[in-house]
């Protein structure tokens, strides 16, 4: 009998977390300065930058991403991509201070987003497709279809699944920067 009540409790007290997840919690948008590149990773990295890459990547506006609505979820915006990845080039020593003269153009695409729409743990799966191109001849010289997960465990933020998958989308976007940038420094130029 007493397993029984347990349970019953168990259940009570998961399905009162579900509902007040459900109703409580606004739109919970991305952080640029959550997106980007670590900065011990960036220092790490600054070291090994190949002398052409120095200063000489422009970054092209960022596409496929969303604003997140104001009552529900969360989404990654363009503008929060557009400016983790150009602070991650600028903490490297990549980015270019004048753009149109920059040898090389990143572009960066999300091609998609995938969350769930409740749950505990929050597991999300971003896929992003990246291009390095010369801008001179328009040749492109890296390209990549990368897929991230993240899973946010339900104690990193008990009482907002919003907030949960904030963190996960933070955190496939900024694996994917860190490790496109750790590719790029190893190609041949």
């Amino acid at each position: 009998m007493k397993c029984g009540v347990s349970r019953g409790l168990k259940a009570a007290g998961l399905a009162a977390l579900t509902a007040a997840a459900l109703l409580g919690g606004c739109g919970t948008p991305s952080e640029p300065a959550q997106l980007m590149l670590p900065a011990g990773d960036a220092l790490q990295l600054r070291a090994w930058i190949p002398e052409a890459l120095k200063g000489n990547v422009a970054v092209a506006p960022v596409n496929g991403g969303a604003a997140t609505g104001k009552w529900w979820g969360s989404k990654i915006a363009n503008e929060a991509m557009q400016a983790a990845l150009e602070d991650s080039l600028r903490s490297t020593g990549m980015l270019a201070q004048r753009p149109a003269q920059a040898r090389y153009k990143l572009e960066l695409t999300l091609a998609e987003l995938e969350q769930p729409w409740v749950g505990l743990d929050i597991k999300v799966a971003a896929t992003l497709d990246w291009r390095l191109s010369d801008q001179r001849s328009g040749e492109t010289l890296y390209q990549r279809r990368l897929r991230s997960l993240h899973t946010t465990d339900f104690g990193q933020a008990m009482l907002d699944q919003n907030e949960r998958t904030r963190i996960a989308n933070e955190a496939v976007v900024r694996k994917a920067i860190n490790t496109v940038l750790r590719e790029l420094i190893e190609l041949r130029y």
